[in-house]
């Protein structure tokens, strides 16, 4: 495929934040876990990389106190402002281009961020170098290409619909250049930037209400592109938008990997 710069989620779009709370209410309680398993605590300097969100940021500041500091970037930061008071400082950052925001991280984290790298090797090295000895990285990215079907259970023509729409969304991504299994490689690629003692697992919703919201979400924002490239008409993204809204469907999400290991 012909490469098409460009991320297709765009961060400005009124649905972006309905997106940003749906993807929380999907997926922090996993990346919570993964954190407190690591022993996060009071004084702790963590790097939350790609903060187009606050929750994450914000249940951080929590755990390290006054006494830690958490860095918050992006690209954007439009959304992430709101959270920049003591102990978190948002900075606008490029992880893929420009060197990490300082060194001596406790926890260094990037969920949904680093497929939509164009420099993925430079970012990667970038995490590992800001942090301290012993410090942790914890990478988490979805693998559509594990479960690509937005309706696993396709019994009626309105599970069918929702998949050929699902399907043209990865279409899109791959023509953006996205790796659609770039999830399932993370925990080689954390053991070739020299992290030790690395684990991985995945996350996969089947239905809940914040499946729904995301989809109507992200089919709001992708609209013109897939009615543009003829992945779908405006009448069937009118009857899925409705099919979703009615509520009778079970909406599934590709995995969650999530990946994580210490420096040596």
């Amino acid at each position: 495929m012909t490469r098409t710069d460009g991320y297709l989620l765009d961060n400005r779009q009124p649905e972006a934040g309905q997106s940003y709370d749906a993807v929380a209410a999907v997926f922090d309680p996993t990346t919570f876990r993964h954190i407190e398993g690591f022993g996060i605590g009071s004084g702790w300097r963590c790097w939350e990389v790609g903060a187009s969100g606050t929750s994450v940021i914000s249940w951080l500041a929590k755990k390290v106190g006054p006494t830690g500091k958490v860095v918050a970037t992006d690209t954007d930061t439009s959304c992430a402002a709101s959270a920049a008071r003591h102990p978190v400082e948002v900075r606008t950052h490029d992880v893929g281009v420009e060197e990490p925001p300082g060194e001596g991280f406790d926890l260094v984290h990037a969920r949904l961020v680093l497929v939509h790298v164009p420099d993925q090797e430079r970012a990667l090295r970038s995490m590992v170098k800001a942090l301290r000895p012993g410090g942790r990285l914890l990478l988490e990215d979805a693998d559509p290409a594990l479960q690509p079907l937005l309706c696993p259970d396709e019994h009626g023509p309105e599970q069918q619909l929702a998949n050929r729409l699902r399907d043209g969304f990865r279409l899109l991504l791959a023509e953006r250049g996205v790796d659609l299994s770039y999830g399932r490689k993370l925990p080689r690629l954390l053991r070739a930037a020299g992290l030790r003692r690395v684990e991985a697992d995945a996350h996969f919703p089947v239905t809940s209400p914040a499946c729904a919201t995301l989809e109507a979400a992200t089919i709001r924002q992708i609209r013109d592109q897939l009615v543009s490239s003829g992945h779908a008409t405006n009448a069937d993204i009118d009857l899925h938008l409705a099919n979703v809204a009615a509520g009778a469907m079970d909406l599934a999400t590709a995995p969650m990997i999530s990946a994580w290991g210490r420096k040596a």
